[in-house]
Formats: structure tokens, C-alpha cells, sequence
């Protein structure tokens, strides 16, 4: 027995209502006949930081400081102020036979079958259960997510006393949300020999926010029947293990994309990301599906995935104009230390990137890292760059390294050295 579905017929559709969502609706609905859908499964648009209170967004793209839900509601409104449709409460649950998306939403079922589609659907941190702690499971566990949602969407306290399990961005915003919430931070633990944050973050929670820092440190166990009771920490040197009380523990970093529609559509997928894989323009394998923001590179910050959501515009526009796609694509191999990089793809001649920069993840600590660019066996680039690769934190790389690559030289492999 088949089911009904209304049809609609946009000419852009975009799927994920969040900064790069969201940015790319206010670029595309002013320049595209047709209309331009946002389709968000949540009861609000704005993605992650409506529900960060601290400040810090909006500073590469909107050229001020905003707490994350002013961040949010601009974006919003600069979509909706564009002509853009934002349906939210609007799930996508896959695709139709003839390429189309499926959407489940309050007012009823839907096939949503555009010219284009960007895929916006950002990232989300690994749960415990995923990174594989043993111990009971008790109350009181949370990602940053679950945790910034309880706080500042249900005015819910967490606790009192807790333990955050990483110590990137991210986990320094869990800590601001927990004091918000009136429960104090009394460890933070990473793995890595220091912490993975600017370095002014750590020196600013010892000293202001009187948040200890423990590296070299991994929790072995959660201990609590009804609630959690403490963690036990081991020490990666010693292998001393030891419990701390605590009430609340929150797990951070450790990103996977929501890459779910992207394997659904028997897209090619990053190896390194789990993203789909992009060129340049933000292309995927299907010439009419893009992708943007923080399902290519997990995790970046607001800004930096709205202004992947303005670069993915400029290639719909492109697409819908029926300009071609330029060929001869080469692999851009990311060498250890880089874990991942992003985009994965490169056209000579075609697009580069946003912001001119490739997107990278280390798993060293490299201070002032000597960056090579190299193809079949011959240097392409070389260049020292002045800011660090440091695990915990996108590194970026000048785009225009690639510049030498010739579309029959085979792969293109990025490496770094002290």
C-alpha cells in the first residue's frame, strides 16, 4: 500500500536549517525563480547556537560578537527577510525513486523534488556508548549538545558537581553552561598531553572559571545506579586509576557528521570525514546535490559554516545556470598527522574553496608546521605557516598551494612536519 505524498516543486532545497542552512537560503532566494526551501527537523531554525548563551558568533561573517541566540535568530531572519521558506518540525527521512526527498512534517507528507539540493545537516558529538565506557548507566550523562538543550531550551538544572570528558572549544562552552546552570566544573580530563583549545582558554578556566585541567587522563568507568555518583580516571603514564564524585558528566568533541541522507543517496564519502566528498565548489558525486558547513569538516565554528553556506550559493547558481562542471578532478590525500582534509576534491581550473583555505584535522601538536604539497612524487608547494596544526581544533591551509596540480598527475598529498 503506497502512501500519498503532496509534491513540491522549489527550485532549491536545502536540508538543515543551522548557519550553513541557513546563509545559503539568504544567498540563493533573491537570486533563484522558483523559490527556496529550508527544511529544519526541529520546532526552531538556527541549529547549535540558539541554545550556546555565550558570546563569541557571528565574528567572520556578520563582523560582530553575538551570544549564540541572537547568532541564531539573525540568521533566521536574514532567510526569511531574503523570500526563503523555512518549514520547521520537517523531517527528512530519504529519497524518492526518481531523486527526490522524502519529508515527514506536522502538516503532513511530502515529496520535496528540486533542481538542487544542499545537504546541511551539520555533525554531532559521539555519545558514551559510542566511545565505549564501561561502568553502570546511570542519570546524569550527556553530550555537550543534550546538555546546552536541557539548559538553555528547558531551564533544567544538570547538577552540581561535574566532570567534562574532553577539552576543545566545545568542552569549554559545556563549562560556561554548566556555571550558567549552577553546577561547577570540578575536572576536566583529555587524553592529549595538553589541552586542545586556544591556549588563552585553559589559562582563563584555571584562573577565572577555577576549572582543573588534567591531561594524559581518560575516564575508565562511571560509577552510580540511580544517578551518577563518580568516575574513575586512570593516568596514561602511571596507569594509576582514582575516583572523583561528581553528579554530571558531560562528554565532548569527538565529532561524527550527520551523514545519514548522504549514504541514503549512494553518495561518495570522505574516508577522512565521513562527509560526503566534495570538490571545490562544494559539489558531491550527484551534480545536482551540494553539501556545506559542518558535514564536511566536523567540527567548525558557526561562522565558518555560514560562510560555506554563501560559497555553496555561488555553485547552485552556477548548477541552475547549467554551467558545466570543470573535469580532470584529482584526490587530495591528507597524510599523518592530518587525520582528514577538506574538500577532498580538486578541480584544476574549477572552484577552490571557501575562504581560500582548506580544512584540515590533526592528531599531533605541530607549533609552526611546515606544510608540503606534493603530486606524483614532485613538490608542488612548500610553506611554513604561522599558526599551529593542534588536535581539537580545525588547522587551515592555503588553498592556493594546489594551484601547481595537473588533472592527470594522480593524487595530490598534503603533509606536515615539525
Amino acid at each position: 500500500m503506497s502512501t500519498t505524498r503532496t509534491r513540491l516543486t522549489p527550485a532549491v532545497a536545502i536540508v538543515g536549517g543551522g548557519p550553513a542552512g541557513l546563509r545559503a537560503a539568504a544567498e540563493l532566494a533573491p537570486a533563484v525563480p522558483g523559490g527556496t526551501l529550508v527544511l529544519e527537523r526541529e520546532r526552531d531554525a538556527g541549529g547549535i547556537p540558539r541554545h550556546c548563551a555565550h558570546t563569541g558568533f557571528g565574528v567572520r561573517d556578520l563582523h560582530r560578537v553575538l551570544t549564540g541566540p541572537d547568532y541564531a535568530r539573525r540568521m533566521v531572519r536574514a532567510a526569511e527577510r531574503a523570500g526563503a521558506e523555512i518549514r520547521t518540525g520537517a523531517m527528512v527521512t530519504g529519497w524518492s525513486p526518481d531523486g527526490g526527498l522524502e519529508v515527514t512534517a506536522p502538516d503532513g507528507l511530502f515529496e520535496v523534488r528540486p533542481r538542487a539540493i544542499v545537504l546541511a545537516t551539520g555533525a554531532r558529538e559521539r555519545p558514551r556508548t559510542a566511545r565505549l565506557i564501561p561502568g553502570d548507566r546511570p542519570d546524569g550523562v550527556y553530550t555537550t549538545g543534550h546538555l546546552q538543550n536541557l539548559v538553555h531550551l528547558h531551564h533544567r538544572s544538570p547538577g552540581r558537581r561535574a566532570v567534562v570528558v574532553g577539552s576543545e572549544l566545545v568542552s569549554w562552552s559545556a563549562v560556561l553552561t554548566l556555571r550558567e546552570a549552577g553546577c561547577r566544573t570540578v575536572l576536566m580530563t583529555s587524553e592529549r598531553p595538553r589541552g586542545e583549545a586556544y591556549a588563552l582558554l585553559p589559562l582563563a578556566g584555571r584562573a577565572g572559571l577555577r576549572v582543573p585541567l588534567r591531561t594524559r587522563t581518560r575516564v575508565v568507568r562511571i560509577i552510580g545506579k540511580g544517578r551518577v555518583e563518580a568516575v574513575q580516571i586512570e593516568d596514561a603514564g602511571s596507569g594509576r586509576r582514582w575516583n572523583v564524585p561528581c553528579d554530571t558528566v558531560v562528554f565532548t568533541g569527538d565529532w561524527i557528521p550527520d551523514n545519514e541522507l548522504a549514504r541514503a543517496a549512494g553518495l561518495d564519502l570522505d574516508p577522512g570525514t565521513l562527509g560526503p566528498a566534495v570538490d571545490g565548489a562544494l559539489g558531491t558525486s550527484r551534480p545536482e546535490v551540494f553539501a556545506a558547513g559542518n558535514l564536511l569538516h566536523p567540527v567548525d565554528t558557526a561562522d565558518v559554516a555560514a560562510l560555506d553556506g554563501a560559497h555553496v550559493a555561488g555553485s547552485v547558481l552556477d548548477h541552475l545556470a547549467g554551467l558545466p562542471r570543470p573535469g580532470g578532478a584529482v584526490r587530495v590525500v591528507a597524510e599523518a598527522p592530518l587525520r582528514w582534509i577538506s574538500p577532498g576534491t580538486h578541480r584544476p581550473g574549477g572552484r577552490g574553496p571557501a575562504r581560500g583555505r582548506l580544512l584540515a584535522w590533526a592528531d599531533e601538536y605541530v607549533p609552526f608546521p611546515r606544510v608540503t604539497v606534493s603530486q606524483d612524487g614532485r613538490t608542488l608547494a612548500e610553506r611554513r605557516l604561522p599558526w599551529p596544526a593542534a588536535p581539537g581544533r580545525v588547522f587551515r591551509v592555503p588553498a592556493g598551494m594546489l594551484d601547481g596540480a595537473r588533472p592527470d598527475g594522480g593524487d595530490v598529498r598534503v603533509s606536515l612536519r615539525r
